[in-house]
């Protein structure tokens, strides 16, 4: 609304006004607190006065559509019209003259009004002046800047939060949730390599003041106290047999001391093969082995499987005893060790170095099943019962396994597994405590997955017959047919493999595939 008094002081405020304009203009300065402008300018000074003070720009374009005073004589605001705005302490005029002179200019100047209404309006007009110094300082702009139309906004990952509890990025805070790009997790497989490197085992002394410990017998006592070392530093290490296209890798225990074993085992049903036929890939053959168990033979033996491994560059070893209790730890460590170099391996073959293996019937088999499939074959005993007798290999306390029956295991004299399901028993088999028989710990494995291990005619891990002394354990034309027989030593091994592969004639063929 005008004031009573705009009409008489008409001619004298615009007096007023040319007078300031021409003050602003002649010191280059644009108004109060602002850097001059180029002549395209003026829309941002606009926008200025139209965000902090919208009262004044919506009553000066009030003002010049009621006909304010322009050159071209007419009443709305030209290119070279003043719009003038006489409010009841304010007095602006937008001045085009900057459209000459390179700047723009809002020049506001007081008229005459009651003191006290002055005051509440200075009072009013310095606390939006604060009001927008403050903006400007948290936003860390100069006031050029702040006039400047915003840069498009990037969109940058939340990052994360300060244990202080305060955001890194606080500009992301008010982004919307579907504008915030979240990174997508990866998947570890686990150590790319043999991340064991000492050896610091020491012993469970809290055992040694339980009654019950100190009645079992020594070599119990002394798995008891170290069952907690799982893993051993790698002495001989192959990891590239699992290099390539490999469909099926044989995997043998052995001991130190027994090179004519695995001599043997070479020249006849171990010996590599690039491919196994119809298109798959080859066949790598490895071997088991910790440390000799005399300590005064360790250096010597060491030495000679050191030049050995050189020969035939297929010897995996760690660096703990070779004992009867420790054949569990050959099976955690080689599954292990898969998990790390061997991700393509389709099928595992894994046997003691005391039996005859017939490869050709193996890949014939395996012919049947796919990578992907829990495949566990073998020669399966149900309901095993733990043997008490002291005298027996086998025997186990009370104190150690109190159920009474196993659970379905296949005779660790040879057995057939699919790789997928290697990958996953040997995390299954990290969540149990070591057993001292290694076959029945990877029974209880298996009973973690809910896996039933699968029974074949063709492993025979106890003989072909029971009874040592019948002719069938010494008869080829079983042999032939069979996959897996035990036990024979490295001189029968050889003389068998001769007449299976000779020209052996059967009158009758067993048909177990």
């Amino acid at each position: 609304m005008l004031l009573p008094s705009f009409r008489g002081r008409r001619n004298h405020g615009l007096e007023r006004l040319k007078e300031t304009h021409s003050q602003s203009l002649s010191s280059s300065v644009a108004g109060p607190g602002f850097e001059p402008r180029q002549p395209d300018s003026t829309v941002p000074v606009l926008q200025f006065c139209a965000a902090w003070l919208p009262w004044c720009w919506r009553r000066a374009i009030r003002v010049g559509e009621k006909g304010g005073p322009s050159s071209d004589g007419s009443g709305g605001p030209g290119l070279e019209s003043v719009p003038r705005v006489h409010l009841p302490i304010w007095d602006c005029r937008i001045g085009a003259a900057g459209r000459v002179t390179g700047h723009s200019s809002f020049v506001c100047t007081v008229l005459s009004s009651p003191p006290r209404k002055r005051t509440v309006y200075k009072t009013v007009c310095l606390s939006l002046a604060l009001l927008v110094a403050i903006t400007v300082f948290q936003r860390s702009l100069t006031p050029s800047q702040f006039l400047q139309e915003s840069p498009p906004p990037t969109f940058e990952p939340q990052k994360a939060q300060k244990p202080s509890g305060h955001l890194v990025n606080p500009n992301s805070f008010w982004k919307n949730l579907k504008d915030v790009v979240t990174p997508m997790p990866t998947v570890s497989r686990g150590p790319q390599a043999w991340d064991v490197t000492t050896t610091n085992c020491s012993a469970n002394v809290n055992l040694t003041h339980q009654p019950w410990f100190q009645s079992l017998e020594p070599h119990f006592r002394q798995f008891l106290l170290y069952r907690h070392c799982r893993y051993f530093p790698m002495l001989l290490n192959h990891p590239e047999k699992c290099s390539g296209d490999v469909y099926l890798l044989v995997v043998v225990k052995s001991v130190i001391t027994q090179h004519d074993r695995r001599e043997a085992i070479r020249q006849t049903w171990g010996r590599e093969q690039e491919s196994a036929g119809r298109g798959r890939g080859a066949v790598r053959t490895l071997f088991l082995l910790g440390t000799a168990a005399k300590q005064e033979e360790r250096v010597h033996y060491q030495q000679l499987l050191a030049y050995e491994d050189r020969l035939y560059g297929d010897i995996l070893q760690w660096d703990f005893l070779d004992s009867f209790f420790n054949l569990t730890l050959k099976e955690i460590h080689f599954l292990k060790w898969f998990d790390i170099y061997c991700p393509n391996v389709r099928f595992i073959f894994k046997g003691d170095d005391d039996v005859f293996v017939n490869p050709t019937n193996l890949l014939e088999f395996l012919a049947y099943w796919r990578p992907q499939e829990d495949l566990f074959v073998g020669d399966v005993l149900q309901h095993a019962r733990p043997i008490r007798r002291k005298d027996n290999k086998y025997y186990i306390p009370g104190v150690l396994y109190s159920k009474p029956s196993y659970p379905p295991y296949a005779g660790g004299g040879g057995f057939l597994m699919a790789g997928s399901l290697a990958h996953r028993l040997h995390h299954a088999c990290d969540t149990l405590e070591l057993y001292p028989i290694d076959d029945v710990f990877l029974g209880m494995c298996l009973e973690v997955l809910g896996v039933q291990p699968t029974a074949h005619e063709g492993f025979k891990t106890f003989g072909i017959s029971r009874n040592r002394n019948s002719r069938m354990n010494k008869e080829p034309c079983f042999f032939r047919s069979m996959l897996v027989v035990h036990k024979l030593l490295p001189p029968e091994l050889l003389a068998m493999w001769r007449l299976v592969h000779g020209n052996l004639t059967c009158s009758r063929k067993l048909q177990v595939l």
